[in-house]
């Protein structure tokens, strides 16, 4: 099933793509979870999970493979941009099929793997200083007195 892009009402076939993806990708979650290589990776499930929401927001076009473009906006906008020739040297480090693209399968790969490519790198340095900032207090700080302003400049 493909997308009509001149379909205005689309949404309800964009659910359906969207749908069928997860599907297949939580098929191939299934796999690695019980493949034999992988059964002393601690937190399996979660990061097999973390890694799906990451494949799905770098496949800006649903179609099931990181290519160029999407993986040069995406470093991007998590302030990693890098150029042309970065970009198609991360891709041919990942890439076994020779296709150009991503797979998911070869995004697990990757993401599993012993092997520290600069994309895993980059990757995990982006999960972990989302998760430093959804740690942080949100909010004003509290109020403190002026005995405490005064004093926590001498500790």
């Amino acid at each position: 099933m493909s997308l009509d892009l001149k379909d205005k009402q689309g949404g309800k076939n964009f659910g359906k793509i969207k749908q069928q993806q997860n599907d297949t990708l939580d098929e191939i979650n299934q796999q690695y979870l019980e493949h034999e290589s992988y059964k002393d990776v601690e937190d399996l499930a979660e990061k097999l999970a973390s890694y799906k929401k990451q494949f799905v927001e770098f496949d800006l076009d649903n179609s099931g493979d990181i290519d160029f473009m999407e993986l040069k906006q995406m470093l991007e906008k998590i302030g990693q941009p890098k150029t042309h020739l970065e970009c198609k040297k991360m891709i041919k480090e990942v890439n076994k099929s020779d296709t150009g693209t991503i797979c998911y399968t070869e995004f697990l790969d990757m993401m599993l793997g012993a092997k520290n490519s600069v994309l895993r790198l980059i990757l995990l340095f982006e999960e972990k200083s989302k998760k430093e900032k959804e740690s942080k207090v949100k909010g004003p700080p509290p109020k403190k007195t002026l005995d405490e302003l005064l004093n926590s400049g001498t500790k």
